[in-house]
């Protein structure tokens, strides 16, 4: 699979009155990766979504789908783009294939193209057995699954999926999570979320904001490992309390006489590395 990039974000800046949202990000993502955007909340990700997927514009730079810039070529950017919406807006009184049919529809597929993807992504997100329900009888599991499969119609080499698995109960979200897992060996996935475990257990790389500029873009192992003065110390000390044992360690371990029998290192969670590059100028002090 080629490494060219699938999408590139140039030095893009948007504001909002006063407010700065995005202040000249720069990123791009490779053909098959799996990257995690993210950031607290009012970084700026909403923004850039808006504009990676046409609903926005930059009031500089340039958003690049495979070489498409897609404000200036919008149709074609977009016809490589399946989006998956936090809110996922459903039709909830049309029933799944009837809303998949018109999704087709609105893709541009017909006659035996329309039915064999329909077919496909009716497979690939295992809604056969919803697929004569109303969308609004169907579970949020389900409703999910559903805005999914009309993200995969048109079979786009990007999937953008904001908070896939946001309200999902546990056994759903651990459903989701391997829907999105198998899909990345195909395609090029950007998601956001705010549960840390998930892009561990999904990315390869994080894109983090704060305050609208980029301040991390690296591989997840190089993000919670590459830092070794911020990495944490378990020491396992014989022969007195812990409560002894961390007052005379600060102080001097070999002067005190302690019987350290093991020190060992562990990188920082993403929770914790997260917090730190989102903690606003004054808490970094």
């Amino acid at each position: 699979m080629s490494n060219s990039p699938v999408v590139e974000v140039k030095a893009i800046s948007r504001t909002y009155g006063s407010v700065r949202a995005l202040d000249d990000v720069s990123f791009s993502v490779p053909a098959g990766q799996v990257a995690a955007f993210l950031g607290p909340n009012g970084a700026g990700k909403t923004t850039a979504l808006k504009i990676l997927t046409g609903f926005l514009a930059p009031d500089s730079g340039r958003a690049l789908i495979r070489g498409i810039d897609i404000e200036q070529e919008p149709i074609s950017a977009k016809q490589l783009i399946g989006y998956l919406p936090e809110n996922n807006p459903l039709y909830h009184d049309q029933r799944v294939g009837d809303f998949l049919s018109f999704a087709a529809d609105a893709r541009g597929l017909t006659g035996k193209q329309k039915r064999a993807a329909i077919e496909r992504v009716m497979q690939a997100t295992s809604i056969v057995e919803v697929w004569g329900k109303f969308v609004g009888q169907c579970s949020k599991g389900f409703r999910q699954r559903v805005g999914l499969a009309q993200a995969l119609l048109h079979d786009p080499p990007l999937l953008i999926l904001d908070e896939p698995t946001n309200g999902l109960d546990p056994l759903q979200v651990v459903e989701m999570r391997e829907l999105i897992r198998e899909l990345g060996k195909t395609k090029t996935v950007l998601l956001t979320s705010h549960v840390m475990s998930e892009v561990e257990a999904l990315a390869e790389r994080v894109i983090l904001l704060n305050r609208g500029r980029l301040v991390a873009d690296c591989s997840l192992q190089d993000l919670l490992c590459g830092d070794d003065s911020r990495a944490n110390l378990t020491v396992q000390i014989e022969g007195c309390s812990a409560a002894l044992a961390q007052q005379q360690l600060l102080a001097a371990a070999e002067q005190a006489g302690l019987n350290i029998s093991s020190i060992s290192q562990t990188g920082l969670s993403l929770e914790d590395v997260f917090r730190t590059l989102s903690a606003k100028p004054e808490e970094q002090n």
